[in-house]
C-alpha cells in the first residue's frame, strides 16, 4: 500500500540534493577558469584520493544505523552512534596514514599534492569521521533537518571555495579552505549527536559491537569494491596519461551525482520503512518499496541520462571550457553505464545480510574491471579506461538479483517493475533523439550555451508530453484517488 508520506519525504531530500547538485555543477565552471589546467587536476586528484580512502575507512558503519536505529530504543541508539563514531575515529587514523608521507607506499601521483604534505591526511581524517552527517538524520527521519543540510553546507562550501579561488587563483588557498569547511562539518555533526541523541556512557559494548561490525564490515567492503570499480578507472586515467588528459577524464564523471540526486534520496527516505518490513519478515513488501523507489528514481534519471549522452560536448565546453573536450566521450561511456544503477539493490542485500556475497562479486568484478580497463585504455585512449567499470555494473546486477531471488524465493521478474522501467527508458531514448534533431538540425552553428538553453526546456516538454502520452490512465488513476483522498 503507498504511503504519500514517504513519497513527500523523497521528494523534499531530492529538491535538496538537486540544490545541492546544481551549486557543486557551478563550483568547477569557477575553478576550470581561475586555476589553470595542472592545479584543476591536482584538485580533483586530492578528491579522487580522498573519495578512494571514505569507503574503505567508513566500511559502511555509518550505513548499518539504517537496520539498528528504526529498532532500538534511545539508550541503544546513543550507543550504537558511539559505537560508529569511535570506529571511524581509528580508521580514519589509518586512512590518514595512507596518505601521508609516513606511507612509504602511498601512490606516486599524489606526492607533493599540497603543500605542506599534511593538508591531505588531515583532510582525509576529518572528512572520514564528519562522513556521519550524511545520513544520520536522515537515518532519524529528520528529513527537514537534513535537507536544510544538504543545502547550507553545499552553499558554504562552493562560496568559500570559489572565493579562495578567485582571490588568489592558485591551489594550494583553496586546500586550506577545504580543510576549514570539514572542520565546520564536523562541529556541526557533533551539536546534533549532543542535541537529539546526548553524550554518555557506555561508548562501547563489546558483544553489541561486535554485532555492529559483523553486519557492516561485508557490505562496507562490498561497497568499497564497487566503488574501487569506478575510482580504479580514474587510477588508470591518472597513470597512464597526463595530468591535464586526467583532469579531462574525471570531468566525465560530472554526471554521476545526477544518479546520486535521484536515487539516494528517495532510498534514504524508503529505507527505514523497508528495515522494519524485512524486520517483520515481509520480503515482498520490502522489495515493492525497493521498486517503487527505483521507479520514482527512473522517472527523474533516463530523461537526463540521455540528454547528457547526446549533449556531452556542449556540457563539457559550457562547464569546463573547450580545454576539456576529451572528456566528452568518457562521458558517453559512462552514460551508458548508469542506466543500470536505476536498478538499485545494495540496500535489499544491506538489509537481507548478504554483504559476504556481495563482497565476492565485487571483488571478482573490480579484478575484471581493471584488466578490462587497463587494456581498453591501451587501445583506444581515454575513453577505454572507463569500459571496465561498466561492464561490471552489468555484471553487479545481473548476480545481484538472482541471489537476492534466491534467498527470498522471489522471482526476478516480479522483483521489479521492469515493464514501468523500460517504457521510461524508451521515452527518454525517443525524447532524446528528437531534441537533438531539432537542436542540432538549427543551431548547429551556434554555441554550446545557445544549443542547451533550447535543448533543456525543450527536453522537458517532449519527455513530460510522451510520458503523459503512455500513462494517460495511470495518471488519471492518481489523479482520481487524490481528489477522493481529500474529499
Amino acid at each position: 500500500m503507498k504511503n504519500p508520506r514517504l513519497e513527500r519525504r523523497a521528494y523534499l531530500l531530492g529538491m535538496a540534493h538537486a540544490v545541492d547538485f546544481g551549486v557543486q555543477f557551478l563550483l568547477p565552471v569557477v575553478l576550470a577558469r581561475v586555476l589553470d589546467v595542472e592545479s584543476f587536476g591536482k584538485y580533483r586528484l586530492l578528491w579522487l584520493a580522498v573519495l578512494t580512502m571514505v569507503p574503505l575507512a567508513t566500511l559502511a558503519m555509518p550505513a548499518s544505523l539504517y537496520y539498528f536505529l528504526p529498532r532500538s530504543d534511545a539508550a541503544h541508539k546513543r550507543l550504537y552512534i558511539n559505537q560508529t563514531l569511535l570506529f571511524l575515529c581509528m580508521t580514519a587514523l589509518i586512512s590518514a596514514w595512507v596518505v601521508s608521507p609516513l606511507d612509504p607506499w602511498r601512490p606516486v601521483s599524489v606526492r607533493g599534492l599540497s603543500e605542506p604534505d599534511l593538508i591531505l591526511p588531515l583532510f582525509a581524517f576529518l572528512w572520514t569521521v564528519a562522513s556521519l552527517l550524511d545520513l544520520l538524520p536522515v537515518i532519524d527521519e529528520r528529513i527537514k533537518w537534513q535537507a536544510k543540510l544538504i543545502v547550507g553546507l553545499s552553499v558554504l562550501r562552493a562560496a568559500a571555495l570559489s572565493v579562495a579561488a578567485i582571490a588568489t587563483g592558485e591551489l594550494q588557498p583553496v586546500f586550506l579552505t577545504l580543510l576549514g569547511f570539514v572542520l565546520v562539518k564536523l562541529w556541526l555533526l557533533l551539536s546534533y549527536i549532543v542535541r537529539h541523541h546526548g553524550l554518555s556512557r557506555p561508548v562501547l559494548r563489546w558483544p553489541l559491537f561486535m554485532g555492529q561490525v559483523r553486519h557492516a564490515v561485508p557490505i562496507g567492503l562490498s561497497g568499497a569494491l564497487y566503488g574501487l570499480r569506478g575510482q580504479a578507472d580514474q587510477w588508470i586515467a591518472a597513470t597512464l596519461f597526463s595530468i591535464g588528459m586526467f583532469a579531462s577524464f574525471s570531468v566525465a564523471a560530472v554526471i554521476s551525482p545526477l544518479i546520486y540526486i535521484c536515487r539516494q534520496s528517495v532510498n534514504q527516505v524508503f529505507l527505514p520503512s523497508m528495515s522494519r518490513l524485512e524486520a517483520g519478515g515481509d520480503m515482498k513488501g520490502m522489495l515493492s518499496l525497493n521498486s517503487r523507489a527505483n521507479v520514482m528514481v527512473g522517472t527523474l534519471a533516463y530523461p537526463l541520462l540521455a540528454f547528457a549522452f547526446a549533449f556531452a560536448n556542449d556540457i563539457i565546453s559550457l562547464i569546463y571550457t573547450p580545454l576539456y573536450l576529451e572528456g566528452a566521450p568518457v562521458m558517453r561511456v559512462y552514460v551508458v553505464g548508469m542506466v543500470a544503477l536505476v536498478v538499485e539493490l545494495s540496500s535489499v542485500m544491506l538489509l537481507l545480510k548478504q554483504g559476504p556475497f556481495a563482497m565476492r562479486v565485487n571483488a571478482m568484478l573490480l579484478a575484471f574491471s581493471v584488466a578490462v580497463s587497463w587494456q581498453a585504455a591501451h587501445h583506444f585512449g581515454l575513453p577505454g579506461a572507463a569500459v571496465g567499470s561498466v561492464l561490471a555494473v552489468y555484471g553487479d546486477r545481473f548476480l545481484t538479483l538472482r541471489r537476492i531471488s534466491m534467498h527470498t524465493g522471489i522471482a526476478v521478474s516480479r522483483m521489479q517493475d521492469w515493464r514501468s522501467l523500460g517504457m521510461l527508458f524508451l521515452t527518454a531514448v525517443v525524447s532524446m533523439l528528437v531534441v537533438w534533431a531539432l537542436v542540432h538540425g538549427q543551431l548547429a552553428d551556434r554555441r554550446p550555451i545557445v544549443r542547451l538553453a533550447v535543448a533543456t526546456p525543450l527536453m522537458a516538454v517532449v519527455y513530460m508530453g510522451l510520458y503523459a502520452m503512455l500513462n494517460r490512465e495511470a495518471l488519471l488513476i492518481a489523479l482520481r484517488r487524490r481528489r477522493e483522498g481529500s474529499a
